[in-house]
């Protein structure tokens, strides 16, 4: 069951509480080329992108942020590390939210800064702890990023916001190693009811970074633990949006659009199985209906494992049963089983 936080607004998306768990993605163009973050951005968006980061390392980059945030209808985040003044310039231009990393972003008084700014406007904050840049003294007591470093950091600069009178509060407390990421969520869910950003940080390459990404915010989220989530991947920022969505999917909640499932085939398989499924999901790219497809390799187990989904195919050697809802339908027969099958997919 799903572990239910405060709401936080930020732009025109609402995270916590039941609202939807929202996906999120970062810009990776260079931070001076503006009109490439504005096109990245668009994409972003066209791809599904609910929340959209952008670094922003000076206040003179916060024309990419007033840029892009007027260019997109989505909710924009300025990440900042170091240069507070960089914060104040992003909540001058409108932003939607602004994260800070707790070791980095300076003392008190510049927190405090910051907290005034996101105040006059409500803008909300998201501490961003990560495991890669704890503060010194928190270091030295447990000597390692521990699940309990982090939390300690996180909490840390909870009640430093909160002693300036701000609780427009998101959290993130990531680390590249998945146990001990989890780990750190379940002890900070457990005592805290801000929302929460999950994430697996520098989760490596892109096929790593899908399997890590996928096992550490699918875990934390078949746990009930997450508002929001950013799969954070060495690729195209829309690539972590559509990973981000199969997640989702993945672990039971409702997202629109197709999902496309098929076997591994076998040595039973006398027709392209895989070949197929692969064109019925790039076919349906772009599909807002909310149906399951099922590409099963034969005839044996096809029709029990696609029982669950709205429309599929069990393939023999040069035709295909066709299955609605689990009922054999009819025999696609011919050269053009794939063109036939997206027929009787259109026509649901």
């Amino acid at each position: 069951m799903r572990q239910l936080k405060r709401e936080v607004k930020i732009g025109n998306v609402t995270i916590g509480g039941k609202n939807p768990i929202a996906v999120q993605t970062m810009l990776n163009v260079p931070v001076e080329d503006i009109e490439g973050n504005v096109a990245q951005a668009k994409r972003c968006e066209a791809a599904g992108c609910q929340i959209l980061r952008v670094t922003c390392p000076s206040p003179a980059d916060a024309k990419c942020i007033e840029a892009v945030k007027n260019a997109v209808n989505i909710p924009i985040v300025a990440d900042i590390h170091f240069d507070y003044k960089a914060a104040l310039a992003c909540a001058d231009v409108g932003v939607d939210k602004i994260r800070i990393n707790p070791g980095n972003i300076g003392d008190d008084d510049r927190v405090k800064a910051v907290v005034d700014a996101c105040q006059r406007k409500n803008i909300p904050i998201r501490i961003g702890v990560n495991g890669g840049s704890l503060e010194k003294h928190i270091l030295a007591k447990y000597g390692a990023p521990t699940p309990e470093a982090m939390v300690e950091s996180a909490l840390y600069h909870v009640r430093l916001l909160e002693k300036f009178d701000f609780n427009n509060i998101v959290i993130s407390i990531k680390n590249s190693n998945v146990p001990r990421m989890m780990e750190a969520y379940r002890q900070l869910s457990a005592v805290t009811d801000y929302p929460l950003h999950v994430g697996v940080t520098e989760a490596g390459t892109y096929q790593m970074g899908l399997l890590k990404s996928g096992m550490g915010i699918g875990g934390m989220l078949l746990e009930g633990i997450g508002d929001t989530i950013r799969v954070s991947l060495a690729a195209e920022p829309e690539k972590e949006v559509e990973a981000g969505y199969n997640i989702l999917r993945a672990v039971g909640f409702p997202v629109a659009g197709p999902e496309v499932i098929t076997c591994p085939t076998c040595g039973r398989t006398q027709y392209p199985c895989t070949e197929i499924a692969n064109e019925v999901e790039k076919r349906l790219q772009g599909c807002k209906k909310s149906i399951k497809v099922a590409v099963m390799g034969c005839v044996v187990n096809g029709p029990g494992e696609a029982r669950e989904a709205d429309i599929g195919i069990a393939g023999g050697k040069g035709e295909a049963v066709l299955f609605i809802h689990g009922k054999p339908i009819k025999k696609l027969t011919g050269d053009n089983i794939l063109d036939q099958f997206m027929d009787e997919i259109y026509k649901l």
